[in-house]
């Protein structure tokens, strides 16, 4: 195993879970979620840096013979698993002061059917998901509603489609593009969130709200498990 450059760089526990759901003949679409648990000390708010090293890798990740071989002898996994990718690792590099970032990637619905954690501290909301981002007259950012991938609201939907089949929905985004973009919702950041002084932000919180349709959905799940 290649350590600079192997898939097998991962928690063994995505792997484990796949080859469960292989051995039960679960072979239908999983939906997970990518995302932060927790902000890191003294920061108000993050900001995507774009998803193009992220596409790119997984348009050409594959499993080399040497990364099957090495599965196999784990006698873990069997050689019939169709694995070619996967997200690598929870560390992603930020600051030195918070070099760090606590993800999680959590499965969410599977054959049509919501899925989702209850452990305590770490519960997920289940179901595909849309984000409305609302803003003030001013053009800043006031508030986001998460809600199910159907529902329609008033503001701006965040989430879109970047991938289908292992190729991408839409062509690389020019750079200039992406330091337009980026400008452009540093501005539309509450004045709070834009302080340089942590003090100064007084840790206000941004209000995010969970679609009641979502809350129905978690109920739902539960039931199910009963």
């Amino acid at each position: 195993m290649n350590l600079n450059t192997s898939l097998l760089l991962t928690d063994l526990y995505e792997l484990n879970m796949l080859e469960a759901y292989l051995d039960d003949n679960r072979t239908e679409t999983a939906v997970f979620e990518f995302f932060v648990r927790q902000m890191p000390f003294r920061r108000g708010f993050l900001m995507a840096a774009g998803l193009e090293q992220v596409l790119s890798f997984l348009e050409q990740a594959r499993f080399s013979e040497d990364d099957m071989a090495w599965l196999t002898s784990t006698g873990r996994f069997n050689d019939k698993a169709p694995i070619d990718g996967f997200g690598v690792g929870t560390s992603l590099t930020t600051s030195a002061d918070a070099p760090s970032l606590d993800c999680a990637y959590k499965l969410q619905e599977y054959a049509g059917a919501p899925r989702r954690k209850r452990s305590s501290g770490k519960a997920t909301w289940p179901g595909r998901k849309q984000v409305w981002r609302r803003y003030d007259d001013a053009g800043r950012m006031v508030e986001d509603t998460v809600t199910l991938q159907s529902e329609q609201l008033s503001g701006e939907p965040l989430l879109e489609c970047v991938m289908t089949d292992r190729r991408r929905s839409h062509a690389a985004v020019p750079l200039a593009e992406i330091r337009q973009r980026a400008a452009a919702d540093l501005m539309r950041l509450p004045m709070h969130l834009r302080a340089v002084d942590p003090a100064a932000a007084a840790y206000a919180a941004y209000p995010v709200c969970i679609a009641d349709s979502i809350i129905e959905l978690a109920k739902e799940a539960d039931r199910s498990l009963v």
